[in-house]
């Protein structure tokens, strides 16, 4: 029975420069590299299999480049609400630079200064769950690692500044949230997927 319930995938977006160097990559608008446009092809190879009612991309170039060369873009509607977390001051810095001024600091609990706090992220997201649930089929979702978690915690009835944390993402994996029996019973159906990433790995 569950498997005729509609499934949500999220697909987060191929690695980019600053993904290598590991800078809080917000609203900077920044390209895939060329391993990240590969991966992002490979992505569309997992999917191809799938059928999906809906698409939905972030409008930024990391997402909606990943959507592209994954084969969607000519049916993907662009969602702002899908953009990454808009970390303010910390836009550009690495979570070590920012401790060693806050030693205490969680993104998910304090948010950034100047920027948002998790739950304006956690709102954006809750409109997300609301839009997507009352698609009648199989949606396919792509966006940034860091509000991908906080959609799952809110997909899950979750708050996020608890629980994110533990939902560790790859660059151009494949994750996906559904329910158990009926839709009152919403459920992680898989997460971190990133075989058809590391099949090419050595290229």
């Amino acid at each position: 029975m569950s498997e005729r319930l509609p499934i949500v995938y999220l697909a987060r977006h191929g690695e980019t420069a600053w993904t290598l160097s590991r800078q809080h990559t917000g609203l900077t608008d920044l390209p895939l590299t060329e391993r990240g446009e590969r991966t992002a092809r490979r992505l569309g190879e997992r999917l191809k299999a799938l059928t999906f009612t809906a698409v939905f991309t972030s409008p930024l170039q990391r997402a909606a480049r990943t959507c592209e060369l994954a084969g969607f873009k000519s049916v993907a509607e662009v969602d702002k609400d899908l953009v990454e977390w808009n970390y303010g001051q910390y836009e550009g810095r690495r979570t070590a630079e920012i401790r060693a001024e806050r030693p205490d600091w969680e993104l998910f609990r304090d948010g950034c200064p100047g920027g948002e706090s998790p739950h304006e992220v956690g709102a954006r997201a809750d409109r997300v769950v609301k839009r997507v649930r009352a698609v009648p089929g199989n949606v396919l979702i792509f966006t940034s690692g860091h509000f991908m978690r906080v959609l799952a915690t809110r997909w899950l009835g979750l708050e996020p500044s608890v629980n994110c944390k533990f939902f560790m993402l790859s660059t151009a994996s494949l994750s996906a949230v559904g329910y158990e029996h009926d839709v009152s019973r919403p459920v992680i159906r898989l997460w971190n997927e990133t075989r058809h990433v590391e099949m090419g790995q050595d290229e």
